[in-house]
């Protein structure tokens, strides 16, 4: 199965609609997207409307694209009192998204200490226990705790039975915030885990970026989100297969590195929506419409990362192709150590079989 992307949106803008047929900005290749409950806790009208013709009539999505549901673990840190377990079941019921994990994990940072971290892994799985039940999919974290939140799925007879299991913590320690876990270590707790849920669909939360997409892939993960498509976007930012982050719009406070001249060639031929009908007319603009463009332009330059890295890993051609495409990234080492430990003739002979 490959690599599914889920595109983060939120309430307080939909604009650009990648989804909509009828859109400029359509992207066709888009097959799910995530909306946080944080923003529809913050918003009655919106959380009624949606619980009445349900998330995907409410957000004008059409039923070929799974709407994912997070639960606003990160806005609900510190907000002990507005916690609403009560009302997010009533969400799920009601809204219908396709995918939801349980309402609240308590989300460990690197900072913490294990004291704290320790907590944060009895109270998430508390909460795991307490949603056994129905479609509510089980979260754990990258911590110092992982393999203790494994054993525990494994040993409790609902849990483990279940279909699908999600996995955060991994952007505080990928951003190299304080005390973060060294990206060999992120590496091995992300085998780890695919290792002991090898029969079940793993979503990871926040990975989503053009060369963190790799190794989510050559994991064999199932899915990631990310929202930096459309942050990228809003502090002028655009997204170029391979080579990372670039500054195309001045936006007064926000800096970052320009495109070379060949990069700015490469934007000049891109074939995204946007860039085709508007050029860098359109990345380089500001207010609502350069915006538009330059995120229609990240997510379409994700898809289609993703699109070349499973045409590669099928066609055995990975360890062949990656190293010339990928542009001083600081993953690149941990990929490489997968490409390495991967049986890539097997692979090609699998899918050759698999064919027939």
């Amino acid at each position: 199965m490959s690599l599914e992307i889920v595109a983060g949106l939120t309430l307080k803008s939909l604009n650009p609609r990648v989804w909509d047929r009828k859109s400029e900005y359509y992207l066709r290749d888009l097959r799910a997207v995530m909306i946080s409950y944080a923003d529809f806790h913050q918003m009655p009208a919106q959380r009624r409307k949606a619980m009445e013709q349900g998330l995907h009539a409410h957000l004008g999505m059409p039923k070929s694209v799974k709407v994912y549901l997070d639960n606003g673990a990160f806005y609900f840190l510190g907000r002990e009192d507005e916690r609403p377990r009560r009302e997010y079941e009533e969400f799920v019921e009601k809204a219908k998204p396709d995918w939801w994990p349980i309402p609240q994990d308590f989300i460990p940072t690197p900072k913490m200490t294990v004291m704290q971290q320790r907590q944060c892994f009895t109270r998430t799985m508390r909460v795991n226990r307490a949603y056994e039940h129905d479609g509510f999919v089980p979260v754990i974290h990258i911590s110092p705790f992982l393999e203790k939140y494994t054993a525990a799925i494994k040993d409790n007879e609902k849990l483990s039975g279940k279909t699908a299991i999600a996995l955060g913590a991994i952007v505080p320690n990928l951003l190299r915030s304080s005390k973060a876990i060294p990206y060999a270590q992120i590496l091995e707790n992300l085998r780890h885990v695919r290792q002991v849920f090898a029969d079940k669909k793993i979503h990871v939360f926040g990975i989503g970026g053009t060369s963190t997409l790799h190794l989510a892939a050559l994991l064999e993960m199932d899915s990631v989100d990310s929202s930096g498509w459309r942050n990228r976007a809003a502090r002028g930012l655009v997204q170029l297969p391979g080579s990372g982050d670039r500054m195309v719009a001045d936006l007064g406070s926000w800096r970052g590195r320009k495109p070379s001249e060949e990069e700015w060639e490469i934007l000049v031929s891109c074939r995204c929506p946007a860039c085709r009908k508007y050029g860098l007319d359109g990345l380089k603009a500001g207010l609502i419409w350069g915006f538009c463009n330059r995120a229609t332009h990240n997510l379409w330059v994700l898809l289609e990362e993703n699109r070349k890295i499973q045409k590669w890993i099928k066609s055995g051609k990975y360890p062949s192709l990656y190293d010339n495409h990928l542009n001083n990234s600081i993953y690149l080492p941990l990929i490489r150590q997968l490409v390495e430990s991967r049986d890539w003739k097997f692979q090609a002979r699998a899918e050759k079989l698999a064919l027939r």
